[in-house]
This record gives C-alpha cells, structure tokens and sequence, in this order.
C-alpha cells in the first residue's frame, strides 16, 4: 500500500514523440521510467466532438464516461457535485492536493492544497503568495494570444518566482522568459515550470498523502508546432515566418517534462508515481488557422449580439451570459447566422438555455479585414478585433497513456484500459475500494 502517491497529468502527450526523443539520448528520465515500467494505453470517447482534454479530465478524476456525467464544456464541472478522486481520498482519512487540474471543482472540506486551472471558476485553497501567483497565471493564460500581462500579475509572477521556483532553475526560467518574445511557446514553458516548482514546494510543506499535477503546455506546444518536430514524419511544414527552421519546440516541452519528472522523482524518492495523458495528439491534416477575439464584449455590442456577461475561456471559447433562455436564443441566432461571402460560418455556439458557450471557427488567413453578413446587416472582422493564435498542427485521438512506478507493462503487448479506470487505480494504492456512497452514478449533492 502506497504512503505517498503523486499523480502527474502531462496533458495529451504523445508516447510515440516521446519514445523517438528516448532514443536520442534527449529524455533521461523518462526514458529510466519507460525502459523500467513500460506504459499502457488508455480509451476514451470514439467521437471527434467529444475528444476534448476538459470531458477526458473529468473522465479520468471521477470514473465517469461523457454519457455518464455530461461535462461538455471547459468549467461546466461547477455545475455539478459528481465524487472526484480527491473528495474520495478525504473521505478515507487522507490528505490530498492539486494544482491546475483541468475542469476540476474545489469540494474539499480540508487540503493541503486546491489550486484550480485558469479556465474554471472554483474556490482556491493556497497560501496567500500562491493565491496572488495564481491570478497572475489566470490572467496571463487568458490574455496570452495579445502577450499582455499587466503590471500587477508580472509582479505576482516575480514574486510567485522568487517564493517557489529552485534557485538552481533561475537561469532556466531566465532563458525562457528572455526568448519568449521570439520563441512564444517558451512562456507556455515557463509557466508549466513554475507550476512544477509550486507543486515540489508545497509537496514537500504539506506532505500529502495523494497530490496531483497538471501540465498544458505540451498540447499546446503539439497543437501548434507539431509539423516542425523532429518526430514528426509527415508531409506538411509550418511556413517561415510562423517558425524558424531547425526549431523543435515540441523537444523542448518533452524536455521540460522530463526535467520535471526527475525533479518529482528525486525530490521524493519513495513516493509512488503515475503519469496519464489523458488523449494524445496526431498530425492534422490540413492548414488551419487559430483566431481569439481581442475586446469581446466590445465585438458583440457592434454587432447588435445581445448579453449580460462574456467570459473569455481556452484559446477561441468564450461563454456569453445572458438575461434569459430569450436573450440567449436571439445571440445564438445572430452569431450562427454571422458568415463571409462563400458561406463559412465564423462561429460555432452551443446554447445552454441562459448561456451560450461560443467558439470562433473561422480556419483561414485574416489579412486586414473579413467581410461577413448577419442576415442583411454588413460587418467586418478586422485585423485589430482578432489575434492570431497558432496554426493547427495536432489533432486530438481518445488513445491516452499511462505509467505507475510499481506496475510493470510490456510495451509490445498493448494493454489498454478505459479512463475512466483510474480513479480505482488510486484508490486501490492506497488499499481503498469504491463503496456504494463513493460510486453513485448521478450527482452526490454535498
């Protein structure tokens, strides 16, 4: 039975990538774990719609597939009460901690830690260094396709820096902070990093018995950089100008990870570890562009879309609060209807009743401006209202992968389980069983 078990979630990593990078020498400590421990893969949704990291997290933290607990969207978790393995570990007398778990709710009556991911509107239980650490990252993450962070949250960034980070890693996070402007994906890094350090600190100040650590800047970095990796063998290139040639930002997170599985492992030698992916990525196959409004309240109101509320999210999403299931309805109509003069649409909405969670769609080059139509309204999308974010590399395939230092899986026997899987995988670490309390299938209300 485990005493301590670490739970890292390297978010829709591919193995494949990471065992080509193993054998050039560039993954020392992945490469000791997987040659040691093999890995096994993990099955999810089978629809394209439903593979999104924010459905498989939940997934993976609850024991629920899609069709069992309807979490769709990036921060919907807040509108339910379903057991996740934290609240199931507290329950059994442990004390548990998480950072930036994805789609995660904060339920817990009394841990060491509770640091939610940008993106989901949850209580934080941290110190009051981190808590101002924290809001600086939500405001960083969601700001990041305009490279604006205000004076307040760099500060809180430095402050969070000099608290957390390893002094040995100061000339690391030099290196990516320095760079960042013309290598972005390092502030992806950068913050995946300081994330890391956080989690080995309060690790080691709280001494929980199950503490989990997520990490996003792999998808990021795969979404967007994948057809300039080394380890990709297919036949599309990202243009010049996009990308340096001889850059491989995919090596580069691969190599964070691997750092910081080295970290983990050295700074608690007898902990248990599992690492799970969630998804991983494979190549698109086609060039496709990624745009986020810049001023979106602003944008609406000149298009005559009517709301109470908008709150940006993930990379294109944003969630439109309105006054009533009418107001949202003549938004959903309006928005739907917005499309450029060969008919494609620039959004995709998904109406909840009182609430429309909103996705710019638009997938080609924006030059200066876009011309489009809403009925018989003229409008245009101008280079000043949207940020161009990456252009699409990777796309998301429900195959995870997963790693336990005291399992062993033959690496050509293919073993494959379901997501939904490990939460009984950690309980049964810690010598625990799902009970009829724990397992319900619908909602346990708090």
């Amino acid at each position: 039975m485990s005493k301590q078990l670490l739970f890292l979630e390297f978010n829709e990593i591919n193995f494949e990538g990471i065992e080509y990078y193993c054998k050039q020498g560039l993954l020392p400590n992945l490469t000791a774990l997987l040659e040691h421990n093999g890995w096994a893969k993990t099955r999810s949704e089978s629809q394209y719609e439903q593979l999104e990291p924010w459905i498989q997290w939940v997934t993976a933290h609850t024991g629920r597939t899609l069709a069992e607990h309807g979490v769709f969207r990036l921060g919907d978790i807040v509108n339910h009460d379903y057991p996740q393995i934290w609240e199931l570990l507290e329950q059994a007398g442990l004390r548990v901690g998480a950072i930036s778990p994805m789609n995660a709710k904060h339920r817990l009556r009394a841990p060491a830690f509770f640091v939610p991911d940008p993106w989901t509107p949850t209580q934080v239980t941290a110190r009051p260094r981190l808590k101002g650490l924290y809001e600086a990252i939500v405001q960083a993450v969601n700001d990041n396709a305009q490279s604006r962070v205000t004076f307040r949250s760099l500060l809180q960034l430095v402050l969070g820096l000099v608290s957390y980070a390893h002094p040995a890693r100061y000339p690391w996070y030099f290196r990516l902070a320095s760079t960042a402007s013309a290598r972005p994906w390092r502030k992806a890094i950068f913050l995946d990093l300081l994330l890391a350090d956080v989690f080995l600190k309060e690790v080691a100040r709280t001494r929980p018995h199950f503490a989990t650590l997520f990490l996003n800047a792999g998808a990021h970095i795969q979404h967007h950089y994948l057809f300039s990796a080394d380890c990709y063998r297919g036949p599309h290139r990202n243009p010049k100008w996009y990308l340096r040639p001889g850059e491989d930002p995919v090596r580069e997170v691969y190599e964070a990870y691997d750092r910081v599985l080295g970290a983990v492992s050295k700074a608690f030698p007898d902990a248990r570890l599992m690492i799970a992916t969630g998804l991983h990525q494979e190549p698109h196959g086609q060039v496709t562009y990624y745009w986020r409004l810049r001023r979106h309240a602003e944008f609406l109101q000149r298009v005559g879309v009517p709301f109470a509320e908008v709150q940006p999210r993930m990379s294109r999403d944003f969630l439109i609060v309105c006054d009533s299931p009418e107001q949202a309805a003549i938004a959903q109509c309006k928005l739907e209807a917005a499309k450029t003069a060969d008919g494609t649409p620039l959004f995709d909405v998904d109406n909840r009743g009182r609430d429309l969670f909103v996705m710019l769609t638009y997938p080609r080059e924006i030059q200066t401006t876009l011309p489009f139509t809403i009925g018989d309204e003229r409008h245009a999308l101008s280079s000043e209202d949207v940020a161009f974010v990456a252009l699409k590399n990777g796309e998301h395939n429900g195959t995870g992968y997963f790693v336990d230092s005291a399992r062993t899986f033959a690496r050509d026997s293919d073993v494959t389980f379901a997501l939904a899987e490990i939460p009984e995988f950690v309980l049964q670490a810690f010598g625990l069983r799902p009970n009829s309390d724990t397992s319900d299938r619908g909602d346990a209300r708090a």
